[in-house]
């Protein structure tokens, strides 16, 4: 019976060795994002009128989703895609009437990680002639802001407070303290960026405030 538990024992051993080891190669990714939506984004910059600008959608008002609503091209990263970058640059080529030539991808900005369960993965990147668009069906119409303008103004900001609901039935007795557990409140900046009768809010302003962060560093 010794003889047979060591046995057992250094397969064991030698099984968790190996997964180590295939940690210690592994990418890692973001906790739990199998259960996340993932998207990926453009923050485009256009040469318009002489000036360098970044072109924003205005979702067209028959969707099913954030109809109307000012955004980046994306959407969802597809089985078709090899990945987020790819994926971008798809979402942008489809809204925008372009092809992938048309497009310079600079590099990725952050990864978004929202607390509605929505992983964001945005690039930026150049559209090299703005006359080259012809959007489709899910946009109503595109705009330009220039960057000059976008880096001198101060947007403001009005933070979101988060509260965890508990359901029903939550096993409090399991937990120290129970249902006097002090969880934690988030607090989710919410940026406005106004430009001509458009106002440039929530996830997009996210990604656009923090773009302007970098350049200004």
């Amino acid at each position: 019976m010794d003889s047979e538990r060591t046995f057992f024992d250094m397969a064991e051993k030698i099984l968790i060795e190996e997964k180590l080891k295939f940690i210690a190669k592994r990418r890692p990714q973001i906790l739990g994002h199998k259960d996340y939506f993932k998207t990926a984004v453009l923050l485009p910059l256009v040469e318009y009128q002489n000036a360098l600008c970044i072109l924003f959608e205005k979702r067209a008002s028959n969707l099913n989703v954030q109809p109307g609503e000012i955004c980046f091209p994306g959407g969802q990263i597809e089985a078709i895609d090899k990945g987020a970058r790819e994926a971008a640059v798809r979402e942008t080529c489809e809204e925008l009437g372009l092809i992938t030539d048309d497009i310079e991808v600079a590099g990725p900005l952050d990864i978004f990680v929202s607390p509605f369960n929505l992983i964001v993965n945005p690039f930026v990147g150049k559209i090299k002639d703005y006359q080259k668009i012809k959007i489709n069906d899910e946009v109503e119409y595109v705009f330009y802001v220039p960057l000059n303008y976008l880096l001198k103004i101060e947007p403001p900001c009005a933070p979101l407070g988060l509260k965890l609901v508990l359901p029903q039935g939550y096993p409090y007795d399991l937990i120290p303290n129970g249902r006097n557990y002090p969880y934690r409140d988030a607090r989710y900046p919410q940026y406005f960026y106004l430009w001509k009768g458009e106002v440039i809010w929530g996830l997009t302003a996210r990604i656009l405030n923090h773009f302007l962060e970098l350049l200004k560093a």
